[in-house]
């Protein structure tokens, strides 16, 4: 008896979420199609102009824009930024700064340091347990 093992595929969505892409942005036969795990790593090793292109200037979905911009998804909401933005907005709110960018990116730095420090905490307790 014969195993197949079929192929593992997934939605467009999945798909530009894995890229990090937007996915209103892609071609119409990526958003309409369903890729399979060979074409994503395709995709990824290999990208086409379109997809370097959206890469490059957007538009880009929140999580992306809130990592080149320092800050949370969360964040971003707070700053009234719920649309997709391209590279050239993104860098034009850089060169704003506003305050409640100024804020989040402060908000999230301190999450940071708290995360460190969460972990550095946990790491002490573990190593005492050890050695008792």
């Amino acid at each position: 008896m014969t195993s197949h093992q079929s192929t593992q595929t997934m939605k467009p969505a999945t798909a530009a979420k894995k890229l990090g892409v937007y996915l209103e942005a892609t071609p119409a036969d990526f958003q309409e199609g369903v890729v399979s795990r060979s074409e994503l790593n395709e995709l990824q090793s290999n990208p086409p102009a379109w997809l370097q292109e959206l890469r490059k200037n957007g538009p880009h979905p929140r999580p992306v824009v809130a990592q080149k911009l320092g800050v949370s998804i969360a964040g971003l909401a707070r700053g009234g930024i719920t649309e997709p933005l391209t590279t050239e907005q993104i860098e034009a709110l850089k060169q704003e700064f506003p305050e409640w960018l100024r804020k989040e990116r402060n908000t999230q730095l301190e999450v940071r340091k708290e995360t460190v420090r969460i972990k550095e905490r946990d790491a002490e307790r573990a190593t005492r347990r050890q050695e008792a």
